[in-house]
């Protein structure tokens, strides 16, 4: 794991790129949750998500390490490949991204724009992952993980930014994908000696850290039924979930019907389009409404990236 220097030469890398993100106190989020609502709106990164922190400081080290490398490939549901292929393009590196059919039509196109080859594959993450898994052994590409320690320290320099840019924290809801993002959230804390309770979010038709939690190991499920596409994932990674079991405080699962609504609170109450991973966080604090009553609470706004036909069977209008 990465150390405190470590951590904040991370930043100043990241901060070259962009000067991070903001964290905001939201009264009429405040007044819904009962609770004081700090927002860490990473919907306003470049690439609209915080996965973009990640890919910046993997993309850095294997430009620096090797120069020569023919190229990086990886599986995607939007976000990830979106921060590659941004972060592939500062640095030099050309970049192959490989999503399920039927992915998001908005961030498939980001992508292109972004200048990386896109390949469709599969039904679901895992098939688009193996994929990709494929194409680095034929093509002799660097496999780019969801999953990786560069990704973990890179996206937990939003985490520094929050502890250091907010007041103490009671606790802080963390969306739960393969674990970038939560893992990044814990090991921040635990570096400078907070308090602040981690909670993990994931929905209730995708919920494998969550039964994983309760059976004491990682459990694969045959299914991720959720319209959040940034949390929809069937297969924990063993490395993340060690971390997440050693430092969340808990997990909770929320509803579809519970993240539209978050969407829509979000748009009503700050006029910030969330995505469904990223609204999950506030959904899991109105579900939680009187356990965090009059708390300092943080929510994770992964991102803002989701498609208009998306957004209107979401939230109809």
């Amino acid at each position: 794991m990465f150390s405190l220097p470590e951590l904040e030469d991370a930043r100043r890398l990241v901060h070259r790129a962009f000067p991070g993100t903001p964290q905001f106190a939201w009264p009429l989020l405040a007044s819904r949750c009962g609770a004081e609502v700090w927002v860490k709106h990473e919907n306003h990164t470049p690439t609209g998500a915080f996965k973009l922190r990640g890919g910046l400081i993997y993309a850095e080290r294997l430009a620096r390490e090797r120069p020569g490398v023919p190229g990086i490939v990886s599986a995607t549901r939007g976000n990830h490949g979106q921060s590659l292929a941004w972060a592939g393009r500062q640095h030099g590196v050309s970049v192959t991204i490989v999503v399920p059919i039927g992915n998001s039509t908005e961030k498939n196109a980001a992508m292109r724009a972004l200048g990386c080859r896109l390949i469709e594959y599969g039904t679901d993450f895992e098939a688009a992952r193996d994929k990709a898994s494929a194409l680095a052994a034929e093509e002799g590409l660097e496999f780019a993980p969801s999953f990786a320690p560069d990704l973990v320290k890179g996206v937990a320099t939003y985490a520094l930014e929050l502890f250091q840019g907010a007041p103490p924290l009671d606790a802080v809801y963390v969306p739960i994908g393969l674990g970038s993002g939560i893992c990044g959230v814990i090991r921040t804390r635990d570096l400078l000696g907070l308090k602040t309770e981690i909670v993990g979010v994931q929905a209730t038709g995708a919920d494998c850290y969550a039964q994983s939690l309760l059976a004491g190991h990682p459990v694969r499920l045959n299914r991720a039924d959720t319209l959040a596409d940034g949390i929809a994932v069937r297969q924990p990674d063993a490395e993340a979930f060690a971390q997440i079991q050693a430092g969340v405080s808990r997990i909770v699962t929320v509803s579809d019907a519970a993240i539209g609504e978050a969407i829509r609170a979000y748009w009503t109450d700050t006029h910030n389009l969330i995505e469904g991973a990223g609204a999950a966080p506030l959904a899991a604090l109105l579900q939680e409404r009187d356990r965090m009553a009059g708390k300092r609470i943080g929510l994770i706004a992964s991102g803002g990236n989701i498609d208009l036909a998306l957004f209107r069977q979401w939230i109809p209008v």
